[in-house]
């Protein structure tokens, strides 16, 4: 197969469709695994902790066991991307979804607090850490790996549509935990109806497994390795001796990122149903608008990347999110078509974080690409991810509209980042580089 690199301005063709598909499918495939956690905090607070302690508490400890996920990403995503630099693309991008598959099986076969006591509530987090790790891997790699794949002028569109697929998987667990919650009583989705997405996940990450086996190795990377081009030292010391501007951009891209992610969709369902006790049933019904409009908004403002660049992108997108984000959450409590149809429109103008990816990939030479951006963005998923709920549970004592605040401020910070100088200069770098 012929590099891309030396054919930029071609068109996109069947195989680079095929490799579009069937990486978003087995991303998005992976990303449920994940994020189901989220859906199901209310149940698990109530399985894996004392029932005499404060539901308050024991909501604020489970968000923890979900922080400690985006907390392990780092190490998982550094190793992963380590050898994805020097082995190959293909090889850690199916093994990512391997590492994810086996831990959520395992939380959908774990005891509860109720049999085996303070053990269940540790054992989740063991298995939540190992999640940490695989999607450290994955989602910088799933980047790289199809923006290695398609010609330079089609790299918004194909990092736009990955994305897309990741939050697919949001959307499937978000359908997986209406369905759950409207076939079955609160009371049973505690008893047992809870392990039913887990034990799902597990079979999805098995299938995602054998759809990577027909995705072919990066031109980008064989490209260096036939060239014998690959980093001669461990590349995440390349990456900070040499390339700190790139990392502290893709850092703040990504907790912008994160917060539009983390806030608007995976920590607001929860926020309706205690906040402004929004029935459960019909806050993930809203949500899964959301993400379909996210979908859809992550596809155009990756393509808006190619056609109009980045920069103008990405400040378009965060103004559209702060105003956007700021109606829908000063405008609650809404009931029915109004609440759908307000966070139907934020749910699109996150989307905008299409954008990110396509400044990350662009902003390392490819020798170490995998590297600096898995090091970049896990390192600042994992302490403004993480942490956001936990953050936010304990503001919302104090401010009820903690998470439009929050909100608010991050997509501020997209605009400033949208022009300031330092995109420029990640930009050249890279581009001395192809």
């Amino acid at each position: 197969m012929p590099s891309t690199t030396s054919s930029p301005s071609r068109s996109l063709n069947r195989n680079d469709y095929r490799t579009l598909a069937l990486a978003a499918l087995g991303g998005a495939l992976e990303f449920y695994d994940f994020v189901v956690f989220v859906f199901f905090t209310k149940a698990l607070s109530a399985v894996f902790f004392p029932p005499q302690m404060s539901e308050w508490l024991r909501q604020l400890q489970t968000f923890g066991i979900f922080a400690a996920g985006y907390l392990a990403r780092p190490v998982g995503g550094i190793i992963i991307a380590h050898f994805g630099d020097l082995l190959g693309r293909k090889k850690m991008f199916t093994l990512s979804i391997m590492l994810m598959a086996v831990p959520t099986l395992g939380m959908g076969l774990l005891p509860t607090y109720a049999s085996a006591g303070a053990i269940a509530p540790i054992l989740l987090l063991t298995l939540r850490i190992l999640q940490g790790a695989a999607i450290g891997g994955e989602v910088p790699g799933a980047w790289v790996f199809v923006s290695e794949h398609v010609p330079e002028r089609h790299t918004g569109f194909a990092v736009g549509t990955l994305t897309a697929g990741l939050t697919a998987g949001i959307l499937l667990g978000s359908l997986v935990a209406t369905g759950i919650n409207t076939a079955f009583a609160p009371a049973e989705v505690i008893a047992f109806g809870w392990r039913i997405p887990f034990l799902l996940g597990g079979g999805f990450g098995l299938f995602a497994v054998y759809l990577r086996r027909f995705l072919q190795e990066t031109p980008v990377f064989q490209e260096m390795h036939r060239t014998r081009a690959l980093s001669e030292e461990l590349p995440l010391k390349t990456i900070v001796r040499g390339h700190f501007p790139a990392v502290l951009l893709s850092m703040a891209l990504t907790w912008v990122l994160s917060a539009a992610i983390v806030v608007v969709i995976l920590f607001t369902p929860t926020y309706l149903q205690t906040v402004f006790k929004v029935a459960p049933k019909v806050s993930l019904q809203a949500n899964s608008i959301a993400i379909v409009c996210l979908t859809a908004g992550c596809v155009l403002f990756g393509w808006l990347a190619d056609r109009i660049g980045s920069r103008l992108a990405l400040s378009l997108g965060s103004v559209a999110l702060l105003g956007t984000s700021t109606i829908f959450y000063h405008s609650l409590p809404l009931e029915g078509p109004a609440l759908f149809f307000a966070y139907a429109v934020t749910g699109f103008c996150v989307g905008s974080i299409g954008v990110v990816p396509y400044i990350l990939v662009r902003a390392f030479p490819p020798k170490i690409r995998f590297s600096g951006l898995s090091f970049s963005y896990n390192v600042a998923y994992a302490i403004f991810g993480g942490l956001t709920p936990v953050v936010l549970t304990l503001w919302l004592k104090s401010d009820k509209l903690a998470p439009a605040h929050y909100v608010a401020a991050l997509a501020s910070l997209g605009c400033v980042l949208a022009f300031v100088k330092l995109r420029d200069a990640a930009s050249r770098e890279s581009e001395t580089h192809h």
